[in-house]
């Protein structure tokens, strides 16, 4: 029996995970996503439920903006779509940086794909904006999305405490940074 790191990694070899980019046809299966996403460590303006129309709108906004000031993509796994990745440039003063964000559906979690999408996403993010750093903004709580972040090589940062209000209780937020430097090495 392999250890479960190695089981892992030959699971994730058996799956083809792949980012592509966003185009209208793909409004049903955004929708469908919107709607089949554990939303606990989610912003609250992610609309509830996700209709084709929210989808609409936000595919729109996206490819009009995606390889110009952000990366915005779909995870695909074995050709079904079942998430969504972006990177996204700040602007003014801030605008060397950018926050990531990314969400998968429920039942492919712990599977090594959120890993592999976010790493993807960081290297085109990294040769195709003009940015030095990525931002990641994760609830102190939600330790998969940090071990995400970490298994890519992000830094901790620091901790905003009482960050976040959700469901009425306030959350603290750690805040990780990836270094362009870092991602050549």
């Amino acid at each position: 029996m392999l250890p479960k790191r190695r089981w892992r990694e030959k699971a994730v070899e058996r799956m083809k995970i792949e980012l592509k980019r966003w185009a209208p046809g793909d409004r049903a299966a955004l929708s469908a996503i919107g709607n089949g996403v554990d939303r606990s460590f989610l912003s609250d303006r992610l609309p509830d439920p996700y209709t084709v129309a929210d989808a609409d709108q936000w595919l729109h906004s996206v490819m009009a903006r995606d390889g110009k000031n952000g990366i915005f993509r779909a995870i695909v796994v074995d050709g079904q779509v079942v998430g969504t990745v972006s990177v996204d440039q700040k602007e003014d003063v801030y605008r060397k940086d950018a926050d990531i964000g990314y969400f998968l559906v429920n039942g492919l979690w712990s599977r090594g794909i959120m890993t592999e999408a976010v790493r993807q996403v960081c290297n085109l993010a990294f040769a195709q904006l003009d940015i030095v750093r990525i931002t990641g903004l994760v609830y102190a709580d939600n330790m998969a999305s940090r071990r995400v972040l970490e298994k890519n090589g992000f830094q901790a940062e620091g901790l905003m405490r009482d960050a976040i209000f959700k469901k009425g209780r306030l959350h603290d937020q750690c805040i990780y940074g990836k270094q362009k430097a870092d991602s050549s090495r």
